[in-house]
């Protein structure tokens, strides 16, 4: 990048979405203004157009599939779950049939066509006075550029990906897709012109640890490449041309964040022991076979989840018995002698094989998905079954079936379990004659007949994130309700406390492995409800070490006891985020 002649300090205040400080030389990336050709067709011609219309949306829905895939095992599953709002677009008959309709009847290339409809319906979605609509309108203008540039062979003006030396972005914006590829080897942090707290974009860079402020209107206007700058993402400020004095308040921070990077990987090799002696059993969530060595770096003790259905989804046709057998049995490899947790099938909600004819459902997150899928569809069932069992002969897998909810899907489970140990013992296929199976509680059902399944079961994994959403009727992604997504609500709390006493009572262990695992303010609570296991995507398994290493379980107990007796959900968040800066005030610094 060119060095610029330095001025004086200028300072622009946005909004902060994503904690830390960086510095380093800007890379202004400006809008994107290339032209949408625009010219007539033959009647004749019309075919052709529209033919090359679906072979481009053939080849976005690839892409998508592929980031949603890095994503998913990079993130972890809700980041990943973004890119389903992007390929709900493309599957979109009213806008699709909009699109060959101008392209027949207006006599329009296939570009054109595409980009009027489109763009019709994002600015509609965009004047609504509704964030969480607003942020279908980025969606649809994300979806459209892939499109447009698949239609036109046109590349993206930077590779993001080959960038030379780390910089800072800044940007008018940048889409879900373009964040999720970016690498904090080269890019420091990010500033966008627009945007919110609740912005794709903004989730993805918590997730990725990336620095970043949004909404700095004009930013991108103001500013040239090759200009020094500090971005603040603990306060939401971007300073060009820092002067030395602020430069040396903002390095206290930067040491700070530097030492806690120690803390971190001093922490990794050790044990998730308390002050006072409690062991933790502290796994990693995982999508993918290759996610092995992440898990070893990370410091987990093995997988407490093992998300199955990412073999599935991103590909034309049923992974084979044998196909699944080597990704579970590399993992179980490489890992030994940690466990590793794989859960069954969790196809339907918002993710199905593309090739499957899925009836529309009205409400699907409440429809055939999970194990009521696989109890219907015996055959993909057996076959994943099996290959958990032949790969179980490693010694150290374990298997739990998701969205169970009471005693008659877990019977009918079990059953096909048992069907197939006999096929394989005819076969003489070793596999893990005692191998431990246990259920997901992520229904409230589910925790009211605890008991009945405790006596069937060697474990519970509580899925929190479905437990919350189903419990209190809340949608996390829709903006309008969102508030209402609370973790410490007392009900949810109650529920993993009855959850948990089922469990001792029988002789169960039980694991978290739903997002109030990976955050740190919340793993005391967790620990004072009872919790055996914790299990996070890989990055966030050291954070909640390192507050793990500073408790005592005794302090976790009276946290957990005044929660229990608490009816604010409010004021349980504020006791939890006390207590854990109190204990680990490392993790949390960041004003100066």
């Amino acid at each position: 990048m060119p060095e610029l002649p330095q001025k004086g300090e200028n300072v622009f205040r946005g909004i902060p979405v994503s904690a830390g400080v960086c510095r380093g030389k800007i890379l202004v990336l400006g809008r994107s203004h290339a032209a949408v050709p625009h010219y007539e067709v033959t009647v004749a011609q019309t075919p052709e157009e529209i033919s090359r219309l679906e072979k481009a949306l053939v080849v976005t829905r690839q892409q998508i599939l592929d980031v949603q895939r890095k994503v998913s095992a990079s993130m972890g599953a809700e980041e990943g779950g973004i890119f389903d709002a992007h390929l709900l677009v493309l599957e979109d008959r009213t806008l699709l049939d909009e699109v060959i309709r101008n392209i027949e009847e207006k006599k329009v290339n296939a570009e054109y066509a595409f980009h009027v409809v489109a763009e019709k319906y994002a600015t509609s979605l965009a004047a609504i006075e509704d964030d969480y609509l607003r942020e279908r309108a980025t969606d649809m203008r994300d979806v459209t550029a892939r499109i447009l540039d698949n239609l036109s062979g046109r590349q993206e003006e930077v590779d993001l990906k080959k960038l030379k030396e780390p910089c800072i972005i800044i940007a008018y914006d940048l889409t879900p897709s373009t964040t999720a590829q970016l690498d904090r080897k080269t890019v420091l942090g990010f500033a966008t012109e627009v945007g919110g707290r609740t912005s794709h974009t903004a989730i993805m860079a918590r997730s990725l640890r990336i620095p970043a402020v949004v909404g700095l209107k004009g930013v991108s206007n103001e500013l040239a490449t090759g200009q020094y700058a500090l971005l603040d993402g603990f306060n939401g400020v971007v300073i060009v041309n820092p002067t030395d004095q602020t430069l040396f308040e903002y390095g206290q921070i930067i040491r700070k964040q530097v030492t806690l990077e120690e803390k971190l990987r001093d922490v990794q090799a050790k044990p998730a022991v308390t002050l006072d002696g409690h062991r933790i059993t502290l796994s990693a969530n995982i999508e993918q076979a290759s996610d092995a060595e992440e898990v070893r770096a990370s410091g987990a003790e093995g997988v407490g989840l093992f998300r199955t259905e990412f073999l599935f989804i991103n590909r034309e046709k049923l992974p084979t018995e044998e196909e699944q057998y080597q990704a579970y049995r590399h993992v179980a490899a490489a890992l030994k002698p940690q466990p590793i947790v794989i859960r069954t099938l969790d196809l339907g909600g918002d993710k199905f094989l593309s090739h499957l004819q899925v009836p529309t459902e009205m409400n699907p997150f409440l429809g055939w998905r999970a194990i009521r899928y696989c109890l219907q569809e015996k055959g993909v069932f057996r076959s994943q079954l099996r290959a958990i069992l032949r790969a179980s002969a490693e010694g150290n897998i374990k298997m739990m079936y998701p969205m169970i909810s009471g005693l008659d899907e877990l019977n009918q489970a079990n059953a096909v379990v048992e069907t197939c140990k006999a096929e394989l013992r005819a076969e003489k296929q070793p596999f893990d004659q005692n191998l431990e199976i246990g259920a997901m509680i992520e229904i409230p059902s589910a925790v009211l007949v605890a008991d009945s399944l405790a006596r069937r079961l060697k474990f519970f994994s509580l899925g929190t994130n479905d437990l919350i959403q189903y419990t209190l009727a809340v949608d996390r992604m829709n903006e309008k309700v969102a508030h209402l997504y609370e973790p410490t609500h007392p009900a949810i709390l109650r529920l993993i406390k009855a959850t948990v006493d089922a469990a001792k009572k029988a002789g169960l262990w039980v694991g978290v492995c739903g997002e109030m695992a990976g955050d740190p303010v919340l793993t005391a609570l967790l620990l004072g409800l009872g919790v055996d296991e914790l299990s996070a995507a890989p990055p966030l398994v050291p954070p909640v070490k390192f507050l793990i290493r500073r408790l005592k379980l005794n302090e976790a107990k009276q946290l957990a006891e005044f929660a229990l007796g608490c009816e604010s959900a409010s004021e349980i968040l504020c006791r939890c985020q006390a207590f854990a800066r109190d204990i680990a005030p490392s993790l949390f610094e960041g004003k100066i």
